[in-house]
């Protein structure tokens, strides 16, 4: 079994900072791609940052130039650290990871339980 645990949401202020941490556990082999989705009410779930295995990062025009993803593979973590936050940053984020696992053949997709951000003005 493979299971994601998110942490480091909350509440802060236009203009200030979070970082956001995503640790899997479990049955891994090896972790591909990760990546941060964040969906704000009445909206849909958007891809926010992504991160290949390799080291290769992408970002919506959004979010570019505020917030960094990076992954520590002997962690199993992939963080995104958010600076210059602003009220549209306010959302639920989920974290995914696409895993091979050691007792099962093919890659899995998997997603952390969501967790509140909020910025105000």
């Amino acid at each position: 079994q493979v299971q994601l645990v998110e942490s480091g949401g909350g509440l802060v202020q236009a203009g200030g900072s979070l970082r956001l941490s995503c640790a899997a556990s479990g049955s891994i082999f090896s972790i591909n791609a990760m990546g941060w989705y964040r969906q704000a009410p009445g909206t849909q779930r958007e891809l926010v940052a992504s991160i290949t295995s390799g080291g290769s990062t992408n970002y919506a025009d959004s979010v570019t130039g505020r917030l960094t993803i990076s992954r520590d593979n002997a962690k199993n973590t992939v963080y995104l650290q958010m600076n210059s936050l602003k009220p549209e940053d306010t959302a639920v984020y989920y974290c995914n990871m696409k895993i091979r696992r050691r007792d099962a053949s093919g890659t899995y997709s998997y997603w952390g339980q969501g967790i509140q951000v909020t910025v105000s003005s």
